[in-house]
């Protein structure tokens, strides 16, 4: 009996493995492809996400859920190759005229030239804080995590736990901090050959086409927005670390490394741009 029994208990095994894998696959449960016409894609059981462009069209996808501050974590490996004209955008936004949002963008290049990653931070509508850096580390090789952590006191840019750039609240220097507006993840892959890469000067290699992101391991520690209410007690002691996180000694020690050696455009430093003065959050500490 009980060897007849085996291959039933070997059928019901791989059956709640099968399961255990099918829900745990992050991308099936929490992002839908939302463009592209078939040019995104979920892999691996839900396991991996690509993105592509051809000439016809990009792809797209964004996350179900809408979130009211948070740490929110995704590995990518980048267009590899010449990937120059191609952006991959990775960000949260809210909706309407005067939406916020939280921008990592990725500037393709010629090959063996490294990539431009952009980053800035709209509030109410306003945007203009670009700051862009090179990396440390080729991110075609590999995957890479890319973190964005919002909490009412800031928001802190990282790449593999390095944080690269601090967004102070400085609402009481009047200026806007995103805090209102629930946001849902985007990420696209598109072509922007008439800015993208030296500013416009070298276009998308057509011939190098489909250009291919990928993406996995993605993890939310946040709070969800549903029905106009927050699954977080922003006023709990208990609440997640996250929610007052700032960077500490060791972290802004590296922010002053990735700032000084890998920083290629500041807004807050260029005068040019702001005949009338810097924006006033350039002149806190």
């Amino acid at each position: 009996m009980a060897s007849s029994s085996a291959p039933f208990v070997f059928l019901a095994l791989t059956l709640l493995c099968s399961f255990v894998a099918l829900t745990a696959a992050n991308f099936y449960q929490d992002f839908d492809i939302t463009w592209g016409d078939g040019r995104g894609k979920m892999l691996n059981n839900g396991d991996l996400l690509s993105l592509s462009l051809d000439k016809a069209s990009g792809s797209g996808f964004q996350s179900n859920n809408e979130f009211l501050f948070g740490k929110i974590d995704m590995q990518l490996k980048l267009v590899p190759g010449n990937s120059a004209g191609t952006v991959t955008a990775y960000y949260l936004s809210s909706k309407g005229s005067a939406w916020d949002e939280i921008d990592f963008e990725f500037l393709g290049n010629l090959s063996g030239d490294p990539y431009i990653v952009h980053t800035n931070v709209f509030s109410q509508g306003k945007g203009n804080r670009e700051q862009q850096f090179h990396l440390w580390f080729d991110p075609t090789a590999d995957f890479h995590t890319y973190s964005i952590l919002w909490n009412p006191q800031r928001i802190i840019f990282s790449v593999d736990d390095t944080p690269i750039r601090e967004f102070k609240n400085s609402e009481s220097i009047g200026v806007a901090f995103p805090k209102n507006q629930p946001m849902r993840i985007y990420s696209s892959l598109w072509n922007a050959d008439d800015w993208a890469t030296r500013g416009g000067l070298v276009k998308t290699d057509w011939s190098q086409a489909p250009f291919t992101a990928s993406y996995r391991n993605f993890k939310a520690d946040a709070c969800i927005w549903s029905s106009g209410a927050s699954s977080c007690n922003l006023s709990s002691s208990t609440s997640s670390s996250w929610l007052s996180q700032e960077l500490d000694t060791s972290n802004q020690d590296r922010l002053k490394w990735v700032q000084n050696n890998y920083m290629i455009y500041n807004y807050c430093t260029d005068a040019k741009r702001f005949p009338q003065g810097l924006p006033p959050e350039c002149n806190t500490s």
